[in-house]
This record gives C-alpha cells, structure tokens and sequence, in this order.
C-alpha cells in the first residue's frame, strides 16, 4: 500500500497536465481504483508470511503458481491494450509489468520508488551487517524487477552515495494529509503492530500511553488494555495520533518511517525478518539519529528508546523537506525531459535506445 499511497501523490499531480493510464493489482488496485480514472488490474505477486516473517520458498513457489494460472493472458490482454494507447512515458514505482511494456514497446521508463536504493546506492558494511546474502538477494530481484529505466527516482530520507548513472535522490513522498499536519509532541506513542505479543508486553511494561493499530482485523471501536489503546483502522484518527505523539513504534516500512521523520517523531523500528529492505531503512533511521533499529524487542529496549526521545528529536529538527514539491517537480521534469529525447530519435528515425540497467 505504500506504493500505492505515494503512487497516488504522484498521480494526482501528473494529471492536471497530462493523459495518464494506471495499472496496479490487488491492495493497491483497490485503493487506486475507487478515486482515479482508468485503472486497470493487472497481475502482481504477494508474499507467504508465517509468525510475521517472509517465507521465501512459500513466497517463490505461490508466485510461480499464479503466474502459469494468471500471467500469460493477463500481460497479453494488458499489453494489447495499452499499446494501443501508446504512452509517451511510462513511470512505474516497482511495478514490473508496466517495464515489461516499456521494453516491449521501446517507451521511455521513469522509475521511481525507495527500493532501488539497494541496487543504486553503495551501502557499507554496517549497514549490510551479518545479513550479506540477505542483501545479495534482496539486490538482485529489486534490479531485476525494474531493469533498464532512463531514469531513477529514488525517494530517501538517508544519503548514501550513488553508486550507478541516470539516478537521482529525493526527498520522500508524504501522503497530503502528512503534509498538511502539524506537529506537537503529546505524551502518547503510536504503535503499528500486526500483534507480537513480546513487543505489547514490553509496551505494557512502559507504563507509557500506545495507540495500537495494524493488528490483524483490528477492532471495530477504540479496545483499552492498561496502557495500551487498540485503535480500529481510521486514516483521519491515525494521521491525527501520528502528528501529536512523542514517537513511533513499527516496523521498517519506508512509507511509515518517512512520514515520522517529516513530522519530527521519533522511531523504534523493528524490520520484519527476512526483508532486508526494513532492515537497511531501520539502520539508516538509527545512525541519522532519528530513533533506534531492533530486531529484537524487549523492555530495556523500550526504555532505552524512551530515554533517548529528546536526543532523537533534535537529530530529526535539522531534517529538512519543503513538502513533495521538489520531488514532484523532478519526476515531472525528467518525464518531459525522456519524452522530448525519445521524440527526437523518432524524427531521426531511431528509437531512443534502451540503456543498460
């Protein structure tokens, strides 16, 4: 969902100046369909999870299946139908059917997304830590997924030094209701939890006010346990007890942690195994000095966190972000920008080449 959330940010922009078709597959699907116009459902994989951690046999093995079942009528039918179409520019946030068109079709690829931040960047060995192999995988399929784009958007709130050509770091999408908010420090945490119990008992053992969302079907109205509020799923009532909270508890979801950062809270973050990507965000998060990384959770570790809450704010007050506009602005530009060149190699005669990933 949260590239569907940024996707739309993006979307909404795009379109007061230009024709634009979108394409997505489940979650993101439903969410994108019910405000945009032409919306198509394509195929998309989902993950096998099991005790809150990526199953990657179960992962590959379920993809594989949907994709003999689904995958050859879907991307024939889908193909046809854009191409009859035909986008000057296709821009996908870690979409792999929509480069697969690109490629098919020879269209200029605008990727933008945080994931690529893998492949793109240079990462040391603290950040890659006892998780190598972890990290060569995660690499490999997040340059495989999106290969050969013109250009790459990254979206961070870290900087680590770029390691490949035709890649570009800026600031991270916030949704419009991040953007809009003020904060103010209240005396509350909140909590994004699918219900670890060690983390809720540890929570519990803080004394301090949680606002819990994100369990598993979640409540229909506000449950209390001690200190702990478990919350139902509301965008309003999360966005309004993220803005005026001491700091954040979750796991290591870019889109999350990047709202925190711009609203100044603090984050315990603690990455789902086997998903090296909240792993790396989490790290980051830690040495900007904006919260703390743990894979494992227990009481020391929340009281560390809470004793560390002023250190964390003044670390995030010299953060800076002016909104999306920049973000926006740039996507934008590098979209007229591969258009005017593809354009240009048309005239001659020559489809602009695609480049090596």
């Amino acid at each position: 969902m949260g590239h569907a959330t940024r996707s739309r940010v993006v979307i909404d922009h795009l379109l007061s100046d230009h024709d634009v078709q979108v394409v997505a597959s489940g979650a993101a699907y439903e969410y994108l369909s019910q405000s945009l116009p032409r919306v198509e459902q394509i195929f998309g994989p989902t993950f096998a999870m099991r005790e809150g951690q990526i199953q990657r046999w179960a992962t590959v093995v379920g993809n594989l299946r949907k994709v003999g079942r689904e995958l050859p009528h879907t991307v024939r039918e889908w193909l046809a139908r854009v191409h009859e179409w035909r986008p000057e520019v296709v821009i996908t946030d870690f979409e792999p059917l929509a480069a697969l068109y690109a490629r098919h079709a020879h269209s200029p690829l605008i990727a933008v997304d945080n994931i690529n931040m893998l492949d793109r960047c240079r990462h040391d060995t603290e950040i890659i830590g006892a998780e190598r192999e972890d990290f060569r995988i995660a690499k490999a399929v997040t340059h495989s997924m999106v290969g050969g784009a013109n250009e790459y958007v990254v979206t961070t709130f870290f900087r680590p030094a770029v390691s490949r050509q035709r890649t570009t770091l800026v600031p991270p999408i916030v949704r419009p209701e991040i953007e809009a908010a003020t904060a103010e420090r209240g005396d509350h945490l909140v909590v994004y939890s699918s219900g670890d119990p060690v983390l809720l008992d540890a929570l519990r053992a803080s004394g301090v006010p949680c606002r819990v969302y994100g369990m598993r079907g979640g409540p229909e109205a506000d449950t209390r346990e001690g200190n702990l509020e478990f919350r139902p799923r509301s965008n309003d009532g999360f966005v309004e007890d993220l803005r005026t909270s001491a700091g954040v508890v979750a796991g290591g979801g870019f889109s999350l942690l990047s709202e925190a950062v711009y609203l100044g809270k603090p984050v315990l973050a603690i990455p789902l195994r086997g998903q090296f990507e909240q792993l790396m965000n989490a790290r980051y998060l830690e040495r900007e000095g904006f919260g703390l990384c743990a894979e494992r959770v227990d009481d020391e570790t929340v009281r560390a966190f809470l004793a560390g809450l002023d250190e964390f704010e003044a670390a995030l007050a010299g953060y800076e972000q002016d909104g999306n506009a920049f973000t926006l602005e740039t996507i934008e530009r590098l979209a007229r920008e591969v258009a005017a060149e593809d354009a240009r190699e048309l005239r001659r005669g020559r489809r602009l080449a695609r480049r090596p990933a």
